[in-house]
């Protein structure tokens, strides 16, 4: 049987049309009933990486997971949502991004995201133990919902990539240091999917981001929603509609040989559009070609990486040394810091010590002024070239 994926047009995030767009990818899909049963405890797991305003396009929007949590309502389930930003307080995190309105109006409750649960799971490619929210492991099933967004470690924050908020507060750190190699990191993102088991993924992707993201990007008007409950075959469709190369994101191979899903053309049956062909933007700013893993290896000297791989790079006329870049860095000692000889009154700007930089690019994801950058030094471009 293959993978269905229902690809629905939604021009703009008013409230009707994301409400039709929703009840459509769902019907296509086989209806709410085979997702959720009365009386269930059901989570919905948005994107929501920092309290960033809807308009921003940081997060999944709000009205996006209102019009899922209102299909889902009517069969009866009892909803809570929630994910661990990268900064913040969910709490607080929760009510900058706008989701108060939707969850009051609703009756669905904030998650336990604060309290790490370590679970066993022998069956895991790579991590046979894993910590994850209690809030993720209280309820009977999880529908996921990210947002379309490039991403420079991983190409693509996408269904797959949406769970490793799941990973409460700083415990997510710890899983970049422990895997530095993007494979190996990947391997971890299909690991966690395939513990948790979401029973849908839905994709909003109404607006998109592009470039420097998933914070510092463009917006760009993608029109669509996506529904799954292939994970692998939904991001593989985005990649399409992007015309990125579905190889160039790790989890897709990753997850199609463990079992998570699929990313064969063959075995993807889209639905719910004629043909995506004319929804599929060419020109959106993605990099297209495959993460390097001889960058990342440990065969090769370290020193290398710093002459090659790609590294995060601030900009001092847009920083504005909130710091948050700082707190970010999940190595110790950090490789990024403020400088030890100047006063901190002088307001500098923080620097790198790329010989312990993971290129994990977490400090350019949290970063709100969209002053960290993603550049490939000159022998790497070389190279790639």
């Amino acid at each position: 049987m293959k993978s269905k994926v229902a690809v629905i047009k939604c021009d703009n995030y008013s409230e009707e049309n994301v409400r039709a767009a929703v009840q459509e990818g769902i019907d296509l899909l086989g209806g709410i009933s085979c997702f959720v049963k009365s009386e269930e405890k059901i989570l919905l797991k948005p994107n929501i990486l920092v309290g960033d305003k809807p308009e921003r396009g940081t997060t999944t929007h709000p009205l996006v997971l209102r019009a899922v949590a209102e299909v889902l309502k009517v069969n009866g389930a009892s909803l809570f949502y929630g994910d661990s930003p990268g900064i913040g307080k969910p709490e607080r995190v929760v009510k900058q991004a706008g989701y108060n309105d939707a969850a009051d109006a609703l009756n669905i409750e904030l998650a336990d995201f604060h309290t790490a649960v370590k679970v066993s799971f022998p069956e895991a490619i790579l991590a046979k133990q894993l910590f994850l929210a209690k809030g993720v492991l209280d309820v009977d099933g999880i529908v996921s919902i990210s947002k379309m967004k490039t991403h420079g470690f991983t190409r693509l924050t996408g269904a797959v990539k949406n769970q490793f908020g799941c990973v409460p507060g700083l415990r997510k750190a710890e899983y970049h240091v422990k895997m530095r190699d993007i494979y190996d990191f990947s391997a971890v993102l299909v690991d966690i999917n395939r513990y948790l088991k979401p029973r849908l993924y839905i994709m909003d992707g109404i607006m998109a981001m592009e470039g420097n993201s998933p914070r510092g990007g463009e917006l760009v008007n993608m029109k669509v929603l996506l529904f799954s409950t292939d994970p692998v075959a939904l991001d593989t469709v985005c990649c399409h509609l992007i015309d990125l190369d579905p190889d160039f994101v790790p989890t897709n191979k990753i997850g199609t040989d463990a079992g998570l899903g699929t990313y064969k053309k063959e075995e993807i049956e889209i639905v719910g559009c004629d043909s995506i062909d004319e929804l599929v933007n060419k020109n959106l700013n993605v990099t297209r070609r495959p993460p390097d893993r001889i960058i990342q290896s440990r065969a090769y000297p370290a020193f290398l990486k710093n002459y090659i791989s790609p590294r995060p790079v601030t900009d001092p006329q847009r920083c504005v040394r909130c710091g948050q870049c700082v707190l970010q860095c999940p190595v110790d000692p950090k490789a990024l810091d403020w400088p030890k000889n100047i006063p901190k009154q002088e307001k500098p700007v923080p620097v790198y010590d790329y010989k312990r930089c993971i290129r994990c690019y977490c400090c350019q994801e949290i970063c709100p002024e969209k002053a960290i950058t993603i550049k490939v030094p000159l022998l790497g471009r070389l190279i790639h070239r």
